[in-house]
C-alpha cells in the first residue's frame, strides 16, 4: 500500500482541495495522513474522514511588521523538527501540499527526508508559503494559465482545483427547509470565508432591506460574525460556517457573493454559480484576490466590485445585472473547459509515488 501526506491549513481554502482529493486517493488504495497545526481550522476540518492527523507548532509568514515575527521562527524551526520526526516514521511515498503557513516545515522535512512533494498553488501568483516551498517540490500545480509564467520551468501543471464532488449532489428542498425559504423567491447565498469579511458582512447587512424585497439571502458569515439583532429577520438567515448541508445551500442558490480567493471561485464555476466577487483590497493583500476576480471577469463568470467601491447602490445594482443577465453567465461557464483536476492530480501523485 502506498502512503501519502497531505498537507495545508489556516484558512478552510487550503484544506478543502485536500479533502476533494481524499475519495480518490482512498479508491487507488493510499494510505493518506494529514499533517496540519495543533488546533487549526484544518484538525476540525479533517477529523470527520478518519484519516490519522499529526500537529505540529507552526509560525505565521508575514509580510508586514508584527512583534510576533520575532517569535514565530522559532516555532517554524519547532515545527521543521516535529515534521521531520513524522516522516521519518511514516516514511510516506510523497506529499501533496495546498500551502499555508503549517506547510511549510512539512515540505522542508519530505525535501531533507527525500521524499517528492507536489504543491498546488491556487492563486494567480504564488503565495509567501509556496514561494519558500517550491524549491523543494517536484511538481506544482495550478489553476491559471497565467501563473505557469511564475513557476520554475518543467515543473508546473495546469491542473485547475479539486472541487468536492459531494457539492454536485445537493437538493434544492432539502436547503429551503434547512433555511426556511420559500421556493417562490430567488436566493442570494453570500460566502465571506471561513474567517468572515468584515466589509462583505457589513455591505450585505446594509442592503438587507433593499435585497429582502426581491431576495432571501443565506449568509455564511465567518466564526464570531453572527449578528444577534437580525436573527428574527424573515428571509434572511446566518451561519457561522456550514459543512454537511453546504451542497444543498448550493443546489437552492442562484447568486452568489462571495470573496475571490482561488478555490472558493473555482467552486462557484463548478457548480456554474452566477456571482459578484468582493476581492480582498491590495491595501489587506498582496492583490491575489483581485487578479483572480479579474480573470473570472474576463472569462464572463463574475461581476466584480472592489472593495474601496463597495456602497448599497453599486451591490444592488450589480446583483440586478447579474440576474437580470443568468443565463449569459451560465452560457460563459458552461462553455469554459475546466480540467478533471482530482484526476490530473490524482495521476501525478501516482506517479511519483511509483
Amino acid at each position: 500500500m502506498k502512503r501519502i501526506v497531505l498537507t495545508g491549513g489556516g484558512t478552510a481554502g487550503h484544506v478543502t482541495p485536500n479533502i476533494a482529493l481524499i475519495p480518490k486517493l482512498k479508491e487507488e488504495g493510499y494510505d493518506i495522513n494529514y499533517i496540519g497545526s495543533y488546533d487549526g481550522i484544518e484538525k476540525k476540518l479533517i477529523s470527520d474522514f478518519d484519516i490519522p492527523y499529526y500537529g505540529i507548532s507552526s509560525g505565521k509568514l508575514r509580510r508586514y511588521f508584527d512583534v510576533k515575527n520575532f517569535t514565530d521562527p522559532f516555532k517554524v524551526v519547532k515545527g521543521c523538527s516535529e515534521a521531520v520526526s513524522i516522516m521519518k516514521k511514516l516514511k510516506p511515498d510523497v506529499v501533496f501540499s495546498k500551502g499555508g503557513f503549517v506547510s511549510v516545515p512539512v515540505v522542508y522535512a519530505a525535501h531533507r527526508c527525500k521524499i517528492p512533494v507536489i504543491i498546488h498553488e491556487s492563486d494567480m501568483t504564488p503565495g509567501l508559503a509556496n514561494k519558500i516551498s517550491i524549491p523543494s517540490a517536484s511538481k506544482v500545480c495550478c489553476n491559471f494559465p497565467e501563473t505557469i509564467s511564475y513557476l520554475p520551468e518543467g515543473k508546473a501543471v495546469l491542473t485547475g482545483s479539486p472541487i468536492r464532488q459531494e457539492l454536485h449532489s445537493g437538493n434544492k428542498i432539502k436547503g429551503l427547509d434547512f433555511c426556511n425559504f420559500t421556493a417562490n423567491k430567488p436566493v442570494i447565498m453570500v460566502i465571506g470565508g471561513s474567517m468572515g469579511a468584515v466589509a462583505v458582512n457589513t455591505a450585505v447587512r446594509n442592503a438587507l432591506p433593499m435585497l429582502l424585497e426581491q431576495f432571501q439571502v443565506v449568509h455564511l458569515c465567518g466564526k464570531d460574525k453572527l449578528d444577534s439583532s437580525l436573527s428574527n429577520l424573515k428571509g434572511y438567515v446566518q451561519f457561522e460556517y456550514i459543512k454537511d448541508e453546504l451542497k444543498d445551500l448550493f443546489a437552492m442558490t442562484d447568486i452568489v457573493i462571495s470573496r475571490a480567493g482561488a478555490n472558493a471561485i473555482c467552486e462557484l464555476l463548478a457548480l456554474k454559480k452566477p456571482n459578484v466577487l468582493i476581492p480582498l483590497s491590495a491595501a489587506a493583500s498582496r492583490g491575489d484576490q483581485i487578479l483572480n476576480a479579474r480573470s473570472f471577469e474576463k472569462q464572463g463568470f463574475s461581476a466584480v466590485i472592489e472593495e474601496e467601491a463597495l456602497n448599497n447602490t453599486i451591490l444592488m445594482d450589480t446583483i440586478h445585472e447579474i440576474y437580470r443577465n443568468k443565463s449569459k453567465y451560465l452560457d460563459a461557464m458552461s462553455n469554459s473547459k475546466q480540467s478533471d483536476s482530482i484526476d490530473i492530480i490524482v495521476n501525478l501523485i501516482k506517479d511519483l509515488s511509483e
